[in-house]
């Protein structure tokens, strides 16, 4: 007769008792538990001895109890009831720092560029650069402009368009002259500094930093619920939008030239080619991708953006940190502002 096990002995198995032998007599209650042969003859000063045994206790009835001492060792143990030793589960959490450990020290483990100038250069250059895109947009064009004979806001949908190519493309010149007048002194420079080439396997970084789109993109309904706009009085629509809507060709031509082309390649010459690797000569590159990315973000002057734009120049620095090299950040930086402007259209 099998009898069921209470709960402290789930880790003993339970079986019929052996035939007795002669001169040993057992004096069981059920439940009855077996040992082997060692077990049964077990003296009782074994209780005392021993402070690493476990002991087992069975009972059915408060006034019978039986109670054994255990070795540890699998020699007093029948093999039928071996316990098995729990086996190590992997730690996947530890796998997985481990793996991401890995992939941004190889990531981020690039040693730092040969930078001749010093913080006053980096911080005059940006200055400039900030203040020459001002002025070219609200002052310079607008006052050629309105001494020309026409104002902005009573052009055609194509008439903005163009205006708006011809100020960005002023704008980036402007800030390349910047760079160009300030680091003269400093020429000639090493090979890895503002390197555009097609040379390297850098394709496979942009294609990867194409599949976190969707992540920024989430990432900008994110911010807009924690800063969430101000409704507009009146109710404003951008050039962009207008032209979008009047679903004026030309106009969208125009405006994905803008956006696609000329706004990342003047945005990466200063942010990804100068500013990041001129941040190496006081911090380690991957601090200096996590600074330009916020410098990259604050010179939108947009806090809607916020999120997006830090993760988004994090990614390009990334890309640019790996192949030193300017066109992947800014075909990856196109690429983005394209899917964007696609995204504006439907």
């Amino acid at each position: 007769m099998f009898v069921t096990a209470p709960p402290c002995c789930h880790a003993l198995s339970y079986v019929p008792p052996p035939p007795s032998t002669a001169g040993v007599h057992y004096k069981l209650s059920k439940p009855y538990v077996s040992f082997n042969r060692t077990n049964r003859f077990l003296k009782l000063h074994s209780f005392k001895t021993s402070r690493s045994n476990w002991k087992f206790s069975c009972f059915k009835h408060d006034e019978s109890s039986l109670e054994y001492s255990v070795s540890e060792t699998s020699e007093d143990i029948l093999p039928g009831e071996m316990v098995e030793p729990e086996r190590k589960q992997p730690n996947v959490k530890h796998d997985w720092i481990s793996n991401i450990r890995k992939v941004a020290d190889a990531t981020f483990s690039a040693k730092p560029w040969t930078v001749p100038w010093t913080a006053k250069t980096i911080l005059q250059v940006m200055l400039l650069w900030i203040a020459s895109f001002w002025l070219v947009g609200s002052w310079i064009i607008p006052f050629v402009a309105h001494t020309a004979g026409f104002r902005k806001e009573s052009l055609t949908y194509r008439g903005q368009a163009l205006y708006s190519l011809l100020t960005d493309v002023v704008e980036g010149i402007a800030g390349i002259a910047i760079l160009k007048l300030c680091l003269a002194r400093f020429r000639p420079l090493s090979s890895d500094w503002f390197r555009f080439s097609f040379e390297g396997n850098w394709q496979f970084d942009v294609g990867l930093g194409c599949l976190m789109f969707p992540l920024v993109n989430r990432l900008s309904q994110v911010n807009l619920n924690l800063l969430p706009m101000p409704p507009p009085t009146p109710v404003t629509i951008s050039n962009v939008e207008q032209s979008i809507v009047a679903r004026d060709p030309m106009a969208m031509v125009l405006y994905a030239i803008v956006v696609s082309v000329c706004a990342p390649i003047w945005e990466e010459i200063v942010f990804r080619g100068f500013l990041l690797p001129s941040l190496t000569r006081y911090m380690p590159v991957w601090c200096s991708i996590l600074v330009s990315s916020l410098a990259f973000a604050l010179a939108h002057f947009n806090l809607q953006r916020m999120l997006p734009l830090v993760f988004l120049g994090i990614v390009m620095g990334t890309v640019f940190a790996r192949s030193r090299n300017l066109l992947p950040s800014m075909l990856l930086h196109s690429l983005w502002n394209a899917f964007v402007f696609v995204d504006l259209m439907r």
